[in-house]
Order: C-alpha cells, then sequence, then structure tokens
C-alpha cells in the first residue's frame, strides 16, 4: 500500500470516527430519552415485533422469516446508501451509533412486508399486487407524515416518488429471492431417496436376469 493510499484511507477512517462522535453527541442533545421522539421510534421498533410474534403463521415461519429477512436486508442496503449519500436523515433515533433507522429498517416496514406476504400466501392473492398498493401508501402516506412530525427528511432532489420506486424494488426483489430458494428446494426433493435408489437398482438387476 503506497502512501497517498494509506494517507487517504487514514483520512477517511478519520472523518467516519469523527462522523460517529458527531452523531452520538448530537443524540445527547436532542434525540435522548427525554424527548417524545425518542418514544415514538421506540415503540416503533418494539411494537411491530411484538404483533409479528402473536400474528406469524408457526407453520411457515421459516419461508416467512426467510421473506422478512430479505425485505429487512435490502431496504437497510438501501436505506444505508441514501443516509450515507446525503438524500435523506432521520433526525431522531435510538441506537445513534448506526447511520440508518433500526426502527424501520428492522422491525417496521420487514413486520408489515412479512405479513403481507403470509397473508397474499395464505389467501392466495396476487402479492404483486397488494404490495404495489402497500409501496403506495408507505411512500405517497406514511413518508410524508415523518417528514410532517420531523422525523424524517429529504435532500438533493430526493421525492416520494424515488422513495416508492425503492420500496417497490425491495417488496419486488425480495419476493423473487423466496421465489428462487423454493425452485432451489424443490428440485433438491425430486432427487430419489436412497431407498428409492436402492429400489430401481434392484429393479435394473431384476431386468438384466430376466434377459
Amino acid at each position: 500500500m503506497g502512501t497517498d493510499q494509506t494517507n487517504q484511507l487514514e483520512q477517511i477512517r478519520k472523518l467516519h470516527e469523527k462522523v460517529s462522535s458527531t452523531s452520538i453527541n448530537y443524540w445527547f442533545k436532542y434525540s435522548n430519552i427525554n424527548t417524545w421522539e425518542f418514544w415514538i421510534i421506540l415503540g416503533v421498533f418494539i411494537l411491530p415485533l411484538i404483533a409479528l410474534y402473536f400474528l406469524i403463521d408457526r407453520k411457515k415461519a421459516i419461508l416467512i422469516g426467510f421473506f422478512g429477512f430479505n425485505i429487512h436486508m435490502w431496504f437497510h442496503y438501501a436505506d444505508i446508501f441514501c443516509v450515507t449519500n446525503g438524500f435523506v436523515t432521520y433526525p431522531y433515533k435510538f441506537i445513534p451509533l448506526l447511520p440508518a433507522s433500526v426502527s424501520l429498517d428492522t422491525s417496521l416496514i420487514p413486520v408489515t412486508f412479512l405479513l403481507l406476504y403470509q397473508w397474499t400466501l395464505n389467501n392466495h392473492r396476487n402479492y404483486y399486487l397488494y404490495a404495489t398498493a402497500y409501496s403506495v401508501f408507505l411512500s405517497f402516506l406514511f413518508k410524508p407524515a415523518l417528514v410532517t412530525f420531523g422525523l424524517f427528511r429529504l435532500y438533493k432532489g430526493m421525492n416520494y416518488f424515488y422513495i416508492f420506486l425503492i420500496f417497490l424494488s425491495v417488496s419486488f426483489l425480495s419476493k423473487w429471492m423466496t421465489n428462487l430458494f423454493l425452485h432451489i428446494q424443490q428440485e433438491s426433493q425430486k432427487e430419489p431417496t436412497s431407498e428409492q435408489k436402492i429400489s430401481i437398482k434392484k429393479l435394473f438387476l431384476k431386468k438384466v436376469k430376466a434377459k
């Protein structure tokens, strides 16, 4: 590693350290447990997880949980990209060390999409139709409400239509990833078991003897 590269890497490290320190200082001043916004954000994190415990279909928990994890992962990546590039920001958090909103990325958004997926699955409804409708609600009603109450801010030309495209992309991509792994699982189940292989072998041997 050259000297110039080392110097730039050290500069980046110091900037990250400064951002982290500034974020913590900001949290103690404006987003601590003495603010009503803190408790709203904490409630948004806890309540969906409690609801999930009671509402999840336990017979399909692995499938639905895998889908929910996909929603969490892709939305978290998209949120971090938007925050670190200055397109959006969250003025209030209950965990100051993380750049994005844990309440939305880890709880509210994944849980609600997960329950929507479960409902469409159990009632044989078109997931893409309802996911699109829910993305419209989140983008043009829920996010503007967050802005109105000062819990979310937009910058650099970011608008609600772009947010809608993010929600739509995440919801569709998560469904496609789930479908892909379901397909892989189904393909593996088509392979004959060891008992079936023995039966096939015996049948083959009998045919040989018959000849």
